[in-house]
């Protein structure tokens, strides 16, 4: 019970200056913690109280960029007991680690945080998966822009953490609110394959419907719907008179476009978006003179399929990027490798450095 209260103070105290990361009070009394930590902690507090540890976190992949960082140390200020007792060392979020590479070392009273143990892992797994993978779209991109579309690729509860890690990878383009929030980005976007099939197949019906409603916003059309981009683009650029600032590719890898009937594709995947659609289009844009008509591509974009397109020179001005940026490859392991100041690990596991490492300061809680 004592645990509990000291939690629920700390955490109504930490609330009232922490802007960004906004914790369910729950964390704190346990609900999201592995149960064995919760017995431990009860265990030592009754039996072996009052030991010094140091817990470090760390995970076994090269070249990942690490997130979640700020998140944790947040969550240790928050719900940790006496949180300005504890030496908190941690890196910065958006720093290149390798495999065995400490991120995050916490010393102090076993009793006070390592209940926290199970959440700050997943945390760190979670972020660090999704900074690491937008990473390595943004690399394989050269530069272009990405928009995130992760939104629909998960629970929507992760919507908030994934995109602020995107965002630390470098991601300012997001779908939702939601993706935004802890770093203020708006959610952006122009319409979906539904509001064309409310204008029964209309795109041209559904250009004016948006533009209509939304007349400031640059007109941005999802031209896959009748599976003839090359056709519809150049109705609908026509039609619009040089209103129309993009179009978005979104063929699914189930379809070929009809731009290839009665055409050798042979040579080449002629599935779904594919650089030889995007070609055809572009010079036929160019042709009738719509060269600012922007191309999006969307639907199934990895790194390593856009890391194809850039290398070929496939003329995409921006790539909608879902699942390549949500799926954990990184995960994290906290584990304590020092008791009163001497090494005590489990053996294969023995303390380890980094010069990334730099001490938190625990933040003196002022009222507003």
């Amino acid at each position: 019970m004592e645990l509990e209260i000291k939690l629920k103070e700390a955490g109504k105290l930490a609330r009232l200056t922490n802007k960004t990361f906004q914790f369910d009070e729950k964390l704190g009394l346990g609900f999201y913690a592995a149960n064995y930590f919760l017995k431990t902690n009860q265990i030592v507090k009754a039996h072996l109280p009052g030991h010094e540890v140091t817990m470090q976190f760390f995970q076994r992949s090269n070249d990942m960029m690490a997130c979640g960082i700020d998140e944790s140390i947040a969550l240790i200020h928050t719900f940790a007991v006496h949180p300005e007792t504890l030496q908190v060392e941690a890196i910065n979020d958006g720093d290149i680690i390798m495999a065995n590479e400490p991120v995050l070392k916490i010393t102090g009273k076993y009793e006070y945080f390592g209940f926290l143990e199970s959440m700050i892992d997943g945390i760190l797994s979670r972020r660090t998966s999704v900074a690491s993978n937008t990473m390595k779209v943004l690399r394989a991109a050269h530069g272009k822009p990405v928009f995130s579309m992760a939104d629909r690729q998960d629970d929507y509860h992760t919507q908030t953490g994934d995109g602020y890690a995107s965002y630390v990878a470098g991601i300012r383009k997001v779908s939702t609110n939601a993706q935004g929030l802890w770093w203020g980005g708006k959610g952006m976007g122009t319409m979906p394959h539904a509001l064309i099939q409310i204008c029964d197949g209309d795109i041209k019906k559904a250009a004016e419907a948006y533009h209509k409603t939304f007349p400031d916003d640059p007109i941005t059309a999802l031209i896959d719907y009748n599976n003839d981009v090359v056709t519809d683009t150049l109705m609908l650029a026509r039609h619009l008179k040089g209103a129309l600032n993009a179009v978005r590719l979104d063929t699914s890898m189930a379809l070929i476009d009809r731009f290839f009937d009665g055409k050798d594709i042979s040579g080449f995947d002629a599935n779904g978006v594919c650089k030889e659609l995007v070609f055809g289009l572009r010079k036929r844009l160019d042709e009738e003179g719509f060269q600012k008509v922007k191309i999006i591509v969307s639907s199934g974009f990895t790194a390593a399929k856009i890391a194809e397109f850039e290398q070929a020179g496939t003329p995409v001005d921006m790539y909608g990027v879902g699942g390549a940026l949500v799926p954990l490859v990184v995960n994290f392991t906290g584990d304590l490798v020092r008791l009163d100041g001497k090494p005590q690990a489990k053996v294969g596991r023995h303390e380890m450095f980094t010069e990334k490492l730099a001490k938190v300061p625990y933040p003196i809680i002022a009222q507003e």
